[in-house]
């Protein structure tokens, strides 16, 4: 019996994926553990392997395809005998589900008549910045004011129920789609398609007056522009109102641009950060560095950084201090047993976090040659998602850009991260002397739920003290 070959999960929190390339054709036999494709999630290409055997009937998915949802029929195996002509080749299947789709939308707006025109209720201006909160918004004192009613719908413009204001215009997507570009108001056209629908003609032969600048420049006010994602707050307007066509180049969302947004948007606002700075003088792990990379063997070698004695020295704090060493869930605090340290490395395309397992045990030579193969592997996507998923607490550096000091955002499910800037030469009084030495400064995200003041506190003071005693981190 043929069975559909679904896009898989190649991590816990992949949801989609593009088919970046097939490896077999229709008629290709495959026994299990053949490679079928190369499939590209969001921070890593990897192979897809055959569970089954069988022969390739029907590639339904073509390969350059992105946002393929997660089980989603991408091919269709056949067992002996079994024969593929009959089943529809990958365009007449969407197409036919797109028929289907725009059936059953007729179907229900002939069975259902436009509603009559409703009062519409008046936006709760109490949620949004500089209105003042009235005492019914509390359950007490003076009920609203009448909502004033809705002016009817023009005739081409004809609604259906249950949906949104923008859902109520009977128009096809790519209308919705030019009419948003070229800012032309739905409700003021009169659609020529069937039962009244607006379509791509309708969009484009509006008059200058359809536009809907009026309505763009009122959302955009300070005030009514507040962050996405909060119950209850309008989200931020589209920056396309604010510019016009030509004055810039839209370069579209990539799957690792949609999922940093969708992680640190959800990051930045579920979980309460607070920042704690702390200064290390780093005379004595310079002079450490330049010595041990010196006695470096030519093969084989390593080529120490700054960046590997942080990494050492978080581990090392992270064992002292367990409490930052963690992660917060619902009914419990999870306390790690291994300092599994991810390091960011930034990409052409965006960011990613690979992880140095047990980092506490290892030395600085083996910390240092891990990171230079990770970011490496990082930048043409061929790590696996088990070497960047998880970890116990980050490092992210941007020293080497000369930037002094700076805040970082949280990666989860962990708790912490550390935010490093540049070393540099400042004034310090070392007893009662004004001196000069090289000054890195440090920043610590906390997790509010699971990191306390103190406990961050204690963290950098023994970051601080591995740092600044790097003989300490070889005991």
């Amino acid at each position: 019996m043929a069975t559909n070959i679904l896009m898989p999960a190649l991590s816990p929190t992949m949801e989609e994926g593009k088919l970046a390339k097939w490896l077999v054709k229709e008629g290709d036999t495959v026994k299990s553990g053949d490679i079928l494709a190369e499939i590209e999630t969001d921070k890593a290409t990897m192979e897809f392997e055959a569970v089954d055997e069988g022969k390739i009937g029907k590639l339904l998915v073509p390969e350059g395809t992105e946002g393929v949802k997660v089980n989603e029929p991408i091919a269709v195996l056949l067992g002996e005998g079994e024969d593929a002509s009959a089943a529809p080749p990958p365009s007449d299947i969407h197409s036919a589900m797109a028929s289907i789709k725009d059936a059953v939308s007729k179907e229900a707006g002939a069975a259902k008549p436009a509603p009559k025109p409703e009062a519409k209720p008046q936006p709760n201006r109490s949620l949004l910045v500089g209105e003042p909160k009235s005492q019914s918004d509390f359950g007490g004192g003076e009920a609203a004011p009448a909502p004033s009613p809705r002016p009817e719908a023009p005739r081409g413009a004809s609604t259906l129920p249950g949906e949104g204001d923008k859902d109520r215009i009977f128009a096809s997507p790519l209308a919705r789609k030019l009419a948003d570009q070229k800012s032309v108001d739905l409700a003021s056209l009169h659609g020529s398609g069937p039962r009244g629908r607006i379509v791509k003609a309708d969009v484009e032969s509006a008059q200058p007056g359809a536009t809907k600048a009026p309505a763009a420049k009122q959302s955009a006010q300070p005030g009514g522009a507040q962050p996405a994602g909060i119950p209850g707050i309008a989200p931020p307007p589209d920056a396309k109102l604010f510019y016009k066509e030509g004055e810039y180049d839209e370069v579209p969302h990539d799957s690792m641009r949609k999922t940093i947004a969708k992680r640190l948007t959800s990051a930045k606002t579920l979980i309460p950060h607070f920042y704690l700075t702390i200064d290390c003088n780093i005379d004595e792990l310079m002079a450490m560095r330049a010595k041990l990379n010196a006695q470096s063997p030519k093969e084989n070698g390593y080529k120490l950084s700054v960046n590997d004695f942080v990494v050492k020295a978080s581990a090392l704090a992270l064992v002292r201090v367990p409490e930052v060493n963690a992660s917060w869930t619902e009914t419990s605090i999870l306390r790690h047993k291994r300092a599994d340290i991810g390091v960011a490395v930034a990409l052409d395309f965006g960011l990613i976090t690979p992880i140095v397992f047990g980092a506490e045990g290892k030395g600085l030579a083996v910390i240092s040659n891990e990171v230079k193969s990770l970011a490496e592997r990082a930048k043409t996507k061929k790590l696996k998602p088990q070497e960047y998923e998880g970890g116990s607490f980050s490092i992210s550096n941007l020293g080497m850009f000369g930037i002094k000091d700076f805040t970082a955002v949280i990666n989860p499910p962990q708790a912490a991260i550390l935010a490093v800037g540049a070393g540099e030469m400042r004034p310090i009084v070392k007893d009662g002397v004004l001196k000069t030495a090289t000054i890195m400064t440090v920043t610590l995200s906390c997790d509010h739920r699971v990191i306390d003041g103190a406990t961050g506190a204690r963290f950098l003071q023994a970051f601080k003290g591995f740092i600044e005693e790097p003989s300490s981190m070889l005991l």
